[in-house]
């Protein structure tokens, strides 16, 4: 039996269709009043998402970290490093501006700092400057007595966002119910998930517990050759150009592949005979800044720059990666 998430149960009732309430007279207010002002904290809270239910309220600083100059800070963040020594370690992402940069021990890809995260069992403070889900992900690695702290609460990743627990486990259901869950005779299972890095830590888990693993973008395609080996068919997620970009590289026909709409609940706005003959399903995610980028600036670069290399992460469109002359993860660009 399929589970409805909670975006799909307050539509029945809103519409008349379930006999559900969204509220309870124990409660000061219904349970289904969402926070619909700017977004302000908590993971996903990138600019113009939805502010996520249960989001952590992230403290105001002191007006003295307000007023305080540039050198002043810098002075500060000095000041405590070298107070703290060797308890505390300084993660900084790639993206990071350089001002955050000069102060990091270990710079590199969310994977990279995920692995410095957890070689470094003698520091008490991980200090993570990245989004959300690579915190989490430096926490699961973590040992017990070390803390890792996400600055701003509000550095979130759009793209972690676009999967949530309830949805992908509706996926999840109705896919098994379609496929059903026995290996064939050759011992391969029906379908796998397989996660993206960018994911939160309840998306991670339930890859886990259903047979999957986790992949990078450098690693991707390694991943999917794995998971092939084992079964039928991949549900790819959060992100769909990976997956169709990587399952391309393999030989994986578009004609093989469908996206799996999670506010669609007819198969995810797919026929059934589409997601049977599918080898990969993807989830309809994607990265908001890489979304910008389109083939036409690949063009455009091109004829402003006669002989020019482009380079682009495959977390972009298919249409751009075409374009493109070297594709790869972050680190491999840089």
């Amino acid at each position: 039996m399929t589970t409805a998430s909670v975006n799909d149960r307050i539509q029945l009732i809103v519409t008349g269709a379930s006999n559900e309430k969204t509220c309870s007279p124990s409660l000061a207010q219904g349970p289904w009043e969402f926070d619909t002002s700017a977004p302000s904290y908590g993971p996903g809270a990138s600019m113009g998402d939805v502010i996520p239910t249960g989001s952590p309220v992230q403290g105001g600083l002191p007006e003295e970290y307000k007023v305080a100059s540039n050198e002043e800070l810098r002075a500060r963040i000095r000041a405590a490093k070298e107070t703290l020594g060797d308890k505390l370690v300084i993660l900084g992402h790639f993206y990071q501006r350089d001002e955050i940069v000069q102060h990091a021990d270990y710079l590199g890809d969310s994977f990279q700092l995920a692995r410095a995260a957890a070689d470094r069992t003698d520091a008490d403070y991980i200090v993570f400057c990245g989004v959300h889900f690579m915190a989490e992900t430096a926490d699961i690695l973590s040992q017990p007595h070390q803390q890792v702290i996400l600055p701003n609460l509000a550095a979130g990743c759009s793209m972690a966002d676009m999967a949530d627990i309830e949805s992908v486990t509706q996926c999840w259901e109705e896919l098994t119910a379609l496929y059903g869950s026995e290996a064939d005779e050759s011992g391969k299972v029906p379908i796998i998930p397989v996660t993206y890095m960018n994911s939160s830590a309840d998306i991670k888990a339930f890859t886990g517990r259903n047979g999957g693993t986790i992949c990078t973008s450098s690693n991707a395609r390694a991943v999917l050759e794995w998971a092939f080996a084992k079964t039928k068919r991949v549900l790819f997620f959060p992100d769909q150009h990976l997956g169709r970009n990587t399952a391309r590289t393999m030989g994986v026909g578009l004609d093989e592949m469908c996206v799996w709409n999670p506010h669609d609940p007819a198969l995810g706005g797919n026929a059934a005979e589409q997601v049977k003959k599918s080898r990969v399903i993807l989830w309809q995610g994607h990265c908001s800044v890489h979304a910008m980028f389109k083939p036409e600036h690949v063009d455009a670069m091109r004829a402003n720059l006669p002989g020019v290399k482009v380079l682009v992460h495959p977390e972009c469109s298919m249409e751009v990666v075409d374009k493109a002359d070297l594709v790869g993860s972050t680190s491999y660009i840089l």
